[in-house]
């Protein structure tokens, strides 16, 4: 959301897509190859390639990007995963504020059923 209306204000695109499969490509961001591929080590939970990425980050951006990088991943991944648990409901002007991006990212397919 946030990087749809900041490109907006910027007047720059980001491609959004490019974080969807996987695999690395240009989103337009600075240091996007680096810092993704720091999210998807930490997903994956594969220490090497945490290693490495940690690396990487410190190497070309500094040792506080890197910490700045840990705090935002761990904040992203616990954020959710607390609404989600306790059954919090998106508001209704965050789901329409959302709903373009949403279908572009095709998240309809992790929509799960109410209890």
């Amino acid at each position: 959301m946030r990087l749809r209306v900041s490109g907006q204000q910027t007047g720059l695109e980001y491609q959004l897509n490019s974080i969807i499969d996987g695999e690395p490509k240009e989103s337009r961001l600075p240091n996007d190859i680096i810092l993704n591929a720091f999210v998807e080590s930490i997903s994956d939970r594969d220490i090497s390639k945490i290693n490495s990425a940690r690396s990487a980050i410190v190497k070309e951006m500094g040792e506080q990007a890197m910490i700045d990088a840990a705090a935002t991943i761990a904040a992203f991944n616990a954020y959710p995963r607390m609404a989600d648990s306790t059954g919090i409901p998106l508001e209704d002007a965050k789901r329409k504020l959302t709903a373009e991006m949403c279908e572009e990212l095709g998240m309809e397919k992790f929509q799960h059923n109410k209890y």
